[in-house]
């Protein structure tokens, strides 16, 4: 049975490769319709009995900073239960208290109210403080998972010294087995978009796909859509040649509005046997009602739209089934497809050539 088609990405797949955004994407994107497969790309691990941050925050203590780049909430709670564990998380509040605070997440708290502005990008924050001027300032900066050498630099630059907070470290999946499987979705053009929300993670998807890399950038580059949360999150990928969007605002919630301005458009909707056909990844819209498929009859169908009224031979519809199928596939997919449309004459069998769209 269908159902009408109630929301934006009803009848879409979307990757999520988030691990401490995940939840929130997810209740997100299936608010809007979609269907999310969730494969977190790597996890948080938090710095706590790390040396390097015990370093950075003695280096704050000995040398208060007059500015704090605070890139996450998370991140500041992760440093100041760190060192908490150390008996210096008070001297350390007292120290970040007196600094001038930036940061690109509203939720964090600290330094004078009037000096807490909140900037959308790395890049803002940088422009900001060198319009501010930081020579002779020392700038305490919270890295994002990783080091980030050319905003040091541009500060170094600009006359400060910095000194890098290592507040959390990106580590592979406690479970691989579901990035995996989203290599095998992408590569199969079983989801329809893949979202990022960090550059290593898009690094890690690439990892994970070993000698399939190249097929998963091919998929990228047409038929699944990547969709980055910032520029910083796409630049791996755009050096890869792949077209990426992302909205202005480095925002969750504005990804996905980007996702639903996006998506939807890349169906492919056709007039057959007097009904309109919109193909939305794992089903089709039939006369403005949702038929759900399953891979194999939709990718017939995919093949049987791109050129509507053309005859496919049983061999080239073969070879859009999965590897190992026979002609016998070919037929079952076929009367899957007309069973699941609800209308088989859409579907026509040409005597002795193969099958067609009976289009209008």
């Amino acid at each position: 049975m269908g159902r009408p088609v109630s929301a934006e990405l009803t009848g879409f797949t979307v990757g999520v490769t988030a691990d401490r955004s995940r939840d929130a994407l997810a209740t997100l994107l299936e608010g809007h319709g979609a269907r999310v497969v969730l494969a977190p790309a790597l996890r948080i691990v938090p710095l706590a009995d790390d040396t390097e941050l015990r370093a950075a925050t003695r280096a704050c203590l000995d040398r208060p900073p007059d500015i704090v780049v605070a890139n996450t909430s998370i991140g500041m709670r992760g440093w100041l239960e760190a060192a908490d564990g150390w008996g210096l998380a008070e001297p350390l509040r007292g120290v970040l208290a007196e600094a001038y605070l930036v940061t690109r997440d509203p939720r964090v708290r600290g330094g004078p109210e009037h000096a807490t502005p909140v900037e959308e990008s790395y890049a803002e924050v940088i422009d900001h403080l060198r319009h501010r001027g930081v020579r002779g300032q020392v700038v305490a900066m919270q890295l994002p998972g990783e080091r980030q050498p050319e905003w040091t630099a541009a500060l170094e630059a600009a006359g400060a010294t910095v000194i890098e907070i290592p507040v959390y470290r990106w580590a592979p999946p406690l479970d691989p087995a579901p990035l995996h499987r989203m290599v095998d979705l992408v590569t199969g053009r079983l989801v329809d978009a893949v979202t990022f929300t960090s550059a290593p993670a898009v690094n890690a998807l690439l990892r994970a796909a070993g000698p399939s890399s190249e097929d998963v950038l091919d998929a990228l580059r047409s038929d699944v859509l990547a969709a980055c949360v910032g520029p910083v999150t796409a630049a791996p990928l755009r050096r890869h040649g792949v077209p990426v969007v992302a909205p202005r605002r480095a925002r969750v919630g504005a990804l996905v509005r980007t996702i639903i301005k996006e998506l939807p458009p890349r169906a492919v909707s056709v007039r057959a046997g007097g009904h309109d056909l919109t193909l939305r990844g794992h089903a089709a819209v039939v006369d403005g009602v949702l038929r759900p498929l399953a891979p194999g009859p939709m990718a017939v169908l995919r093949a049987l739209a791109a050129e509507p009224g053309r005859v496919f031979p049983r061999a080239a519809l073969l070879r859009t089934l999965p590897r190992g199928a026979d002609e016998h596939a070919v037929e079952m997919a076929v009367a899957r497809l007309r069973a699941g449309l609800g209308i088989p004459r859409v579907v026509q069998t040409v005597v002795k050539r193969g099958y067609r769209l009976a289009v209008d």
